[in-house]
Parts: structure tokens; sequence; C-alpha cells
């Protein structure tokens, strides 16, 4: 396989199924922010943690790629004019949101109960879920907007949104697991 082929030069791209559309288009926006997202859970799997969450990034790497090529499927192109499937490629399904429900729950039974919110950092790894997490809301957004214009599969808005949760969740947990001290938002007061 050739990695350039010139065919974006003059700024297009090919969505699944052939149609060409500018790189700026709101469906790339959405899953080029995936990818983005898919590289910092990997800097995060890079890091000295505990090996279940490892393989449990490693999944959630897996189920993006899968959510990007939903996304990077127009629906018009999703189903051939026989009725039948045009890509035999999984899809994100309820299966793969309560994963990750039951992984955020497990996770939660050992973290401090939150009483404020909690400012980001106090550790390279931490800082690395932190930063994920925004990458997931950002991704979260462009794909509620690109829903408003073209409806998508309910399961991508709800993974993404979750998947944001477990990615706060796990900043807290290596928090603790790291021995690093949650620092909590207090706000000033006005004098």
């Amino acid at each position: 396989m050739k990695i350039y082929t010139k065919t974006g030069d003059k700024g297009t791209t090919a969505l699944f199924g052939g149609t060409r559309v500018p790189k700026h288009h709101l469906r790339i926006e959405s899953y080029g922010t995936v990818d983005e997202l898919n590289s910092y859970i990997g800097l995060i799997r890079d890091q000295d943690i505990d090996k279940k969450a490892i393989e449990s990034l490693i999944r959630i790497q897996n189920e993006l790629f899968t959510l990007g090529a939903m996304l990077a499927t127009p629906p018009e192109k999703e189903v051939l004019k026989n009725g039948k499937q045009r890509l035999n490629i999984p899809k994100i399904t309820t299966v793969n949101i309560e994963l990750l429900e039951k992984e955020i729950d497990t996770m939660n039974l050992d973290l401090p109960q939150m009483t404020n919110f909690i400012l980001p950092g106090g550790n390279q790894t931490v800082s690395f879920c932190h930063i994920a997490r925004c990458i997931c809301r950002r991704s979260e957004r462009l794909a509620t907007e690109l829903n408003e214009n073209e409806k998508l599969t309910p399961a991508i808005l709800e993974y993404l949104n979750r998947l944001s949760d477990y990615l706060f969740v796990m900043a807290r947990k290596l928090t603790k697991d790291l021995s690093v001290k949650e620092t909590p938002w207090i706000p000033e007061k006005e004098n």
C-alpha cells in the first residue's frame, strides 16, 4: 500500500464509499479528532501504569478506530441499493458503552468521594489523561454538531460521552495509584 496517493493535494479527501469532501468538512473534523484522541490514549498506555489499564486502553483504541470508521461513512453510503450493508466493519454498540460504565464503577470504588472540582495535573501521566478527556469532549462536540446535520448512530454520541467520564475517573485512579495529591478547585472569594 502506497502511503501517498496525491488525491488530496487539492484539499479534498474521500469518505468511505468514495464521496469526496473538503478536508475541513465537519465529518473529517469529527473522525480526525477521534484519531487525535486515540493518539493521546496511546500516550497514556505508554506510561508506567498497571496491566489491566493498558489492556483496557488497547480495547478502547480499537473501539475508537471502529467509531472513526462509523464517522467516516456518510449515511447514504452505509447501505447498498439492495439493502445490504456496504461496509463490513464492526459497530459501536451498547455493549461497548456498558463495558466503559462497568470499568468506571470499578475504578470509582476505591476513590475518595469528590467534594470539589479537581484541577488537572499533579503528575505527567494524570495530565495526559486530562488532555485525552478534553480531546474526547471536543470530539463529542463535533459529533453532536454533525448529528444535527446528518443523523449518527446514537451509540457514537453515547460512547464519546461515557469515554470522557472514563478518562476523568482514570485520571483520578492514576492520581491515587501514583500517590499524587489531588488539587481541588476552590474559587476565590470576591473582596
